[in-house]
């Protein structure tokens, strides 16, 4: 154990001077009088609720408002209250800038998205979005990003990482694709080829402290040449991933927009399939039977779409014949996914639409099939489970951290209110203060 001499000691009393130590805080009671709550758990909302919190949990929710001897009300009382939303697929540390991403790739560093994605987590904090599970951003700085955010040093998301994508040479997602062979795009460590290599680099991730792995087992749209109907994982690259990572406490996502790629990545125990585009009756079976997760990203579908229509110069050789074929199945398919029964988590592969937009992909969700409460459970209760977190994000309980959201109206109604998000709290903190709707002209 840590032994605190008197040196260690006095280390801190000037660390705590200067305000670069975190001392013990007198505890804090809230009461959050909700109008309407979507708790996240409950077929229907509830009506005048009081959530109980005790510094950055939730001790109790009651019926009523209640108004405890000592406690900080925060009145809600003309608002929805809901959990705090969780964005199960988003690229925090992306961009989409319009400009030609061949020469951005050459000319922007790491350390300039690093900067970028500061304004990214505020922006997505600000819409609501307590929670983020990012699946695709250069390792050790999106671990950084994660730490600085849990330090209190910068605020935003509480962030679930899968650092690099993982797949085979040439696969979606090997920086090489479609540059020169004598220039260094520093492919080490997110293309594996073999389960060797594979079950080797999840170790080394994990160790650099990612809390889940992504593979590449298909083509993909915004990639330069590779198709996204080809499987490009062997079974066995497949399996030494999800065995090693699962052994280690980590969950895999799969990107996979190709048919046998979804059945196969399900087949082989990935936890969820990121896109889903060409799956059919046969590939919901099996996911259905694997409990695999679809998180089906259908606002970047939406948003690359319109982008190659109006400009293809704008992305990758390539990618806008891709977007124009998969977008709009990719959008259609989650209709079919989810009468069928197959679990969905909200995603939106942010990082072409702009950050703090994520809740467009509500609509698009209730458009394609999903019922409004069930599209917020995906963003709720649903992504929690898929993050291996519903002890703790997800859904207004007993116990669960107090992430929590209000909007002026009713998201039942009209989907589109979780578009103008109001308040958010995070663990217990105000981090946007309530507004009132501006009046009508």
């Amino acid at each position: 154990m840590f032994r605190r001499t008197p040196l260690h000691l006095a280390a801190l009393a000037v660390m705590a001077a200067l305000g670069t130590a975190s001392l013990p805080a007198e505890a804090r009671d809230v009461v959050v009088h909700a109008g309407r709550l979507i708790d996240g758990v409950a077929a229907r909302p509830r009506e005048k609720v009081s959530i109980l919190i005790h510094d950055d949990r939730i001790a109790e929710v009651r019926d009523g408002f209640v108004t405890p001897e000592g406690a900080t009300i925060v009145d809600l009382s003309a608002a929805t209250v809901l959990p705090g939303l969780i964005d199960a697929h988003d690229h925090i540390m992306s961009n989409y800038s319009g400009k030609n991403p061949v020469a951005e790739r050459v000319q922007t560093s790491v350390i300039d998205t690093a900067f970028d994605s500061v304004q990214n987590v505020r922006k997505t904090l600000d819409a609501g979005f307590t929670s983020v599970r990012d699946v695709g951003a250069e390792t050790s700085a999106i671990v950084a990003l994660k730490r600085a955010i849990a330090r209190g040093a910068i605020p935003g998301p509480r962030l679930w990482v899968s650092g690099y994508p993982l797949g085979p040479t040439g696969g979606h997602g090997d920086p090489q694709n479609g540059m020169r062979p004598d220039l260094d795009f520093h492919s080490d460590g997110r293309v594996v080829d073999g389960a060797d290599e594979a079950a080797k680099v999840v170790r080394r991730m994990h160790r650099e402290g990612v809390d889940l792995i992504k593979i590449m087992p298909s083509g993909g749209v915004l990639s330069i040449g590779d198709d996204p109907n080809h499987t490009l994982m062997t079974d066995a690259e497949i399996s030494a991933v999800v065995a090693t990572a699962h052994s280690l406490g980590m969950k895999v996502a799969a990107h996979a927009h190709g048919r046998d790629a979804i059945i196969r990545a399900s087949e082989l125990g990935v936890d969820s399939i990121e896109h889903g585009s060409f799956a059919d009756e046969t590939a919901y079976k099996v996911m259905k039977a694997h409990g695999t997760y679809l998180v089906p990203t259908l606002l970047v579908a939406d948003t690359v779409v319109r982008v190659a229509k109006a400009h293809p110069e704008t992305l990758n050789p390539s990618s806008a014949k891709k977007a124009l074929e998969v977008g709009p199945i990719t959008i259609a398919n989650l209709g079919r996914a989810y009468r069928a029964g197959v679990k969905i988590a909200f995603g939106t592969d942010q990082g072409i639409a702009p950050h703090g937009t994520n809740a467009q992909e509500f609509a698009l969700m209730v458009r394609s099939g999903m019922t409004p409460m069930d599209a917020i459970k995906a963003a709720t209760t649903g992504a929690a489970d898929l993050l291996d977190a519903a002890a703790d994000v997800g859904s207004v309980q007993s116990g669960r951290y107090a992430d929590l959201i209000a909007v002026s109206g009713d998201p039942m109604a009209d989907i589109t209110e979780l578009e103008r998000v109001r308040f958010v709290m995070k663990g217990g903190d105000v981090v946007k203060g309530w507004t009132a709707p501006a009046p009508a002209r």
